[in-house]
């Protein structure tokens, strides 16, 4: 869910050296008392392709024991082609038994401009198992790849007035036709998905909800074992269908954990999200396309109050190293403002290190009091690059219309954004489902104006990736 009206109506509380990491942990129960998927490895890029060449690869390999007993695993990864030559790291890990561990190391862009691919391989034993990821590195001065890379994807909008021209359509689409979105996104080469939500609680806001005495009321979107009822969607499980199309299509999921509660990071929410995490790996870390977690509470770009400020650095603390021990290679992100960072860089500084990726967003309409939107552009990046964060854009691609519905932006607007803010090396939008269809698809949520943001970004698309250097 994204609250973006509420920024306009009340400022809207909205070289490295190499570095191996071996974290170990123990067995997981889930809270839906299903087993979890048990894979045996797992590669992770951060970020995923394409890239340029003027940033620093996030290789992570997380790697299982479901022995009985302890064990120890040679994992090795290579640039390319498996062969000694071609070895970029290599590492013996020991892992308790029905643990499992996370290997990381830095992996750096620059010169080598070109398609290849980051192949993981274990051994143990006379097990050998292998994985591998594309990465196409593109020639540039500059970490953007001046594209939108990926998008935002609500399965229904929390504002009936902002989701005014799309939430109806989106209630009847069935599990096929989100399947289908997914491959018409994927054909805009937009291979990053973010799944706002997972559960529809529109109406809780921290500190202004009664969810620890009076129950949670939010409804899934999905079939859950630990959430009673389902909002009245006509797919069975649009999460699944999701997912099943991201995999045939190669992209990348970040799971939306909540909501909760807007902005709320309390001690109760962090309860929450640790179940839920819990559930959504069992039913569905199977998929090759879970990329990640992604917090759906938001916040203010100043991180709210002090006692706000604390709660954000203790959930995420406690809710990375909890689902680390689920996933351990799968990055956390969260998405913030871009609004009122002055006075907050030193709850960023305890922030950040528990944080993979930052995803703020509404850069190009900073107010005039505030900063510019390169200089937060700016200081956030300082910010990350101090923690070891990734900064990644979530960029808006659209506009208010009468009574706040929100509306396909125009291009002119879009490429402007992805030409202003050279630095991010992931610019995502907001959101596809609503704001851009292909003429192809079988349903059209938003309607023609949808349709042509579409045709207009492939076309200009197409020009820089025909361009020469």
């Amino acid at each position: 869910m994204r609250i973006f009206n509420h920024m306009n109506m009340h400022l809207y509380i909205k070289a490295i050296p190499v570095i191996l990491l071996l974290a170990f942990s123990s067995p997981v129960v889930h809270a839906s008392g299903v087993n979890g998927p048990k894979p045996d490895i797992s590669l992770t890029l951060i970020p995923p392709s394409p890239v340029t060449d003027q940033i620093t690869l996030d290789v992570r390999a997380g790697i299982w024991n479901h022995a009985s007993a302890k064990k120890t695993i040679s994992v090795s990864f290579y640039l390319d082609k498996e062969e000694k030559s071609s070895l970029l790291h290599q590492q013996n890990i020991t892992l308790a038994a029905k643990a499992n561990g996370l290997v990381k190391f830095p992996w750096s862009t620059k010169n080598m401009a070109g398609d290849h691919k980051i192949i993981l391989v274990t051994h143990s034993g006379k097990k050998i198992l292998r994985k591998e990821r594309p990465m196409q590195v593109l020639a540039s001065t500059i970490r953007s790849t001046k594209r939108i890379d990926g998008a935002w994807f609500g399965f229904y909008h929390w504002s009936e007035a902002e989701g005014k021209y799309w939430n109806a359509e989106l209630k009847k689409a069935t599990d096929a036709q989100w399947g289908e979105m997914m491959e018409d996104q994927s054909k805009l080469d937009m291979n990053i998905i973010v799944i706002q939500d997972v559960i529809r609680n529109p109406d809780a806001y921290a500190g202004k909800h009664h969810i620890e005495t009076e129950g949670y009321k939010g409804v899934p979107y999905y079939p859950s074992a630990i959430i009673p009822g389902r909002f009245p969607l006509t797919a069975k499980d649009p999460l699944e269908a999701v997912l099943a199309s991201a995999d045939k299509n190669h992209m990348n999921v970040f799971v939306g954990v909540g909501s909760y509660a807007w902005f709320d990071f309390t001690k109760g929410s962090l309860e929450w999200h640790k179940k839920l995490a819990d559930e959504l790996w069992a039913k569905y870390g199977h998929h090759d396309s879970f990329y990640g977690w992604y917090v759906s509470e938001e916040q203010d770009g100043g991180l709210g109050d002090e006692q706000a400020r604390k709660d954000i650095v203790d959930f995420f603390k406690e809710f990375k190293a909890y689902v680390n021990k689920i996933a351990p290679d799968k990055p956390v992100m969260l998405a913030t403002n871009s609004h009122n960072l002055r006075g907050a860089e030193d709850t960023y500084r305890k922030l950040l290190p528990n944080l993979d990726i930052l995803c703020p967003f509404a850069f190009h309409r900073m107010l005039p009091t505030d900063l510019t939107g390169e200089q937060a552009a700016n200081k956030l990046q300082e910010l990350c690059n101090e923690a070891g964060s990734h900064l990644w854009m979530d960029m808006e691609i659209f506009d208010f219309a009468e009574g706040n519905a929100l509306v396909p932006r125009s291009i002119q607007g879009v490429i402007s954004d992805l030409h202003r803010f050279p630095n991010f090396e992931k610019i995502l939008c907001y959101q596809y489902p609503g704001l851009l269809n292909s003429p192809d698809a079988s349903i059209k949520p938003g309607g023609a104006n949808t349709v042509k943001l579409y045709l207009d970004y492939k076309q200009y698309l197409d020009s820089i990736k025909n361009a020469k250097d």
